[in-house]
């Protein structure tokens, strides 16, 4: 009698695509060292958080990442879905935003004078094809497309919740809402990877539970991944997938979050000896 054969059923992991891959970056002013051989990974459909003491250079990676500063040594390779990875340091800040990226500051950088749905409007113009000419003579397809980007960046609106406001000037908004938009005008370039530099900053209880809430919207409805720099820690640890952690210009851990709260480098460097209480 022959024996059965046997079915043995092999789990196969999920495959994770890297849609930035930071290797190696070093940035120095003069003698002091900012950044020293970092090395980060953000993956597709991720939402990745960069955390770390003041003074421990993330601003100063989003900077070079987005180019803000030219990095003095390693390399920042993106890889687009659908498109072939490329190496864009050296780009100026308005090209990597072509390439993809787009990001928030720290301080709110709104145009307070002008409407909240003209803010959109400038961070949709990366997208628009019209050039000098067309602006002056406005053939039919400018005009078009005028109405296509004030449409465009009302849907945007639309979807972050703040269209009620679409007439209002920026500066009139509540702080929270000003936070958003900036969150709304970085999505209308259209980005595959949102880098936002402290969302939280400022904001009440309420606004941060909507912020949070928001982000994982962003990631899930509108497929753009996300790498924050964020203090607010259970903010962190109830966002992220995965967590970096800086000290010193320098990468001190990697991993999920519960891996960080044990980390006992990291306890010790950043979240305190009272982090689990």
């Amino acid at each position: 009698m022959s024996e059965k054969p046997i079915n043995l059923k092999v789990q196969k992991s999920k495959v994770m695509k890297s849609i930035l891959t930071v290797e190696n970056i070093t940035m120095r002013f003069g003698g002091l060292k900012a950044l020293d051989n970092l090395d980060l990974t953000v993956n597709e459909g991720e939402i990745v958080a960069l955390i770390g003491p003041n003074g421990a250079g993330k601003t100063t990676f989003f900077n070079c990442v987005t180019g803000i500063y030219p990095p003095t040594s390693g390399d920042v390779i993106i890889t687009p879905p659908g498109k072939s990875s490329a190496r864009i340091n050296g780009l100026k800040p308005n090209e990597v935003t072509e390439k993809g990226m787009a990001r928030t500051f720290q301080n709110i950088r709104l145009f307070g004078s002008m409407s909240v749905l003209e803010n959109v409007m400038i961070g949709r113009h990366c997208r628009l094809k019209s050039g000098i000419a067309s602006a002056i003579f406005r053939p039919r397809s400018t005009v078009n497309e005028e109405k296509q980007l004030i449409k465009d960046s009302y849907e945007v609106l639309e979807k972050i919740g703040l269209a009620e406001y679409v007439n209002e000037l920026a500066m009139n908004l509540p702080y929270g809402a000003q936070r958003r938009l900036e969150i709304a005008r970085a999505m209308a370039t259209d980005p595959f990877l949102l880098l936002l530099d402290e969302p939280a900053a400022g904001m009440n209880p309420q606004e941060t539970k909507e912020l949070d809430d928001l982000i994982v919207w962003i990631r899930d409805n509108e497929k753009i991944s996300i790498l924050l720099i964020e203090h607010d820690m259970k903010l962190v640890m109830s966002l992220s997938d995965k967590i970096f952690v800086m000290d010193y210009g320098k990468k001190i851990a990697e991993g999920t979050p519960e891996q960080i709260k044990s980390n006992p480098i990291v306890i010790k460097a950043y979240l305190g000896e009272d982090a689990d209480a």
